[in-house]
């Protein structure tokens, strides 16, 4: 019995770790370069999504993330703005619709802690700021965004 409780203990400890290694990174083409050094200092367990907004599929690179997260190109180039307008879509755009969209389904009941980074333009990172800490009660803790921003109260 003991070797089954302690197996279960270290499963239940290293489900704990890849719960707490959970993230939903954005950026854009101004920013790349604070995403990959961020994302090599990710554990290898780390889980989630990452979405990059550029302007155009031309500039879609290479990016190395842990093996658990997903990267998801956003080209502005190939997408409208907003619905029915007409317009071509903006800076932050994509990249706030693509995430708000995707918290809306994978943050659902908060099961699983969320660290949100946002990389990206102040626009986008406004919007998705707004959509997390408002629409789905995201503790504004777990958000990191660039500070020269002011999006959200330093707890400092």
């Amino acid at each position: 019995m003991t070797t089954s409780s302690r197996v279960r203990s270290t499963r239940a400890q290293r489900r704990a770790a890849r719960q707490s290694a959970h993230y939903l990174v954005t950026a854009d083409e101004h920013s790349l370069v604070e995403l990959e050094l961020f994302l090599a200092t990710l554990p290898l367990c780390a889980s989630g999504r990452i979405f990059i907004e550029v302007p155009d599929a031309a500039d879609i690179g290479v990016i190395t993330a842990p093996a658990r997260m997903t990267v998801t190109w956003l080209a502005r180039s190939v997408r409208s703005g907003e619905p029915g307008s007409g317009r071509a879509c903006t800076s932050g755009s994509a990249l706030s619709r693509a995430t708000c969209a995707w918290a809306d389904e994978m943050l659902f009941g908060g099961e699983t802690s969320t660290n949100v980074v946002l990389f990206g333009g102040y626009l986008g990172t406004a919007d998705i700021v707004e959509h997390l800490t408002g629409t789905l009660g995201v503790s504004a803790e777990t958000i990191h965004a660039p500070e020269r921003f002011g999006l959200l109260r330093s707890s400092h």
